[in-house]
């Protein structure tokens, strides 16, 4: 089940890359900008469009069932710029292991295709599943969220425990991993956080690149279409000297720091 497939990404991993976007999600973070993507079903919401002065509504579909094959059609068709960038596909989602029979299949298919893959997880799935998906993933984009578990469940609906371990688990193994670190106000941005963040880090075997991804409002709109309670409000992006101070923290603890994907 797959909700979008988007070509010529290049905030996704390296290189130009083709994401695909898989349906289901168990975490219900506050500020998510898809949140079409929690759901596993296909759904339909009515969308208004302003054409010559009209206001027209539509019906539009959320949600389509793929094969493998149809899939990998897609993913082939960039497999050139791949070659040229150093990209590949990205499995994205909602949480793209919580499809994780078919995500497999799809990782294998790739692999013997030669193409780089890439998986932007929560981390929040079982550890066996994890490391059979491992096997066949060339890049992690790894969300770290909290490391208060308290905080951790009130804001996605989940504890961190499994996603902070298996991280561990990743780094046991020698995966390759970019740390991506939501920066959200009144959430995870204070100091305090920020350098709970950065111990749990440098206990770690390797020291990964972060990316920063500050919280923005562009996919607000959708929650009101989607009938999902909107809980953000009221929460305001970070500034740039918010976003620059947290760049700094992780800087001079020795990481490779970069702003969005």
């Amino acid at each position: 089940m797959i909700f979008d497939i988007k070509h010529y990404a290049i905030h996704d991993g390296p290189g130009i890359r083709t994401t695909v976007f898989l349906k289901g999600c168990p975490l219900e973070c506050w500020w998510c900008h898809n949140p079409e993507s929690r759901s596993s079903n296909i759904f339909s919401y009515k969308k208004q469009e302003k054409i010559e002065g009209r206001i027209i509504e539509k019906e539009e579909t959320v949600g389509k069932e793929y094969t493998i094959k149809e899939v990998m059609k897609e993913i082939e068709k960039d497999t050139l710029l791949f070659e040229e960038s150093g990209g590949g596909v990205t499995f994205s989602g909602g949480e793209p292991i919580h499809q994780f029979e078919f995500l497999l299949k799809l990782l294998k298919s790739c692999r013997k295709r030669e193409i780089h893959t890439c998986i932007d997880t929560t981390g929040y799935t079982h550890k066996e599943q994890l490391k059979k998906i491992a096997g066949f993933t060339d890049l992690f984009l790894y969300d770290l969220k909290h490391i208060d578990d308290k905080k951790h469940r009130k804001y996605t609906g989940v504890s961190n425990k499994l996603i902070l371990d298996n991280l561990k688990l990743l780094d046991d193994m020698g995966k390759m991993v970019e740390i991506r670190y939501p920066l959200i106000s009144t959430f995870n941005d204070d100091e305090a956080d920020v350098y709970r963040m950065l111990a749990f880090l440098q206990k770690l075997k390797h020291r990964y690149p972060v990316s920063l991804l500050p919280y923005h409002k562009i996919g607000a709109h959708k929650y009101g279409q989607f009938k999902i309670e909107y809980k953000m409000d009221g929460i305001e992006e970070p500034s740039i000297a918010q976003i620059d101070k947290v760049k700094s923290n992780f800087e001079e603890a020795g990481f490779k720091v970069n702003i969005g994907g």
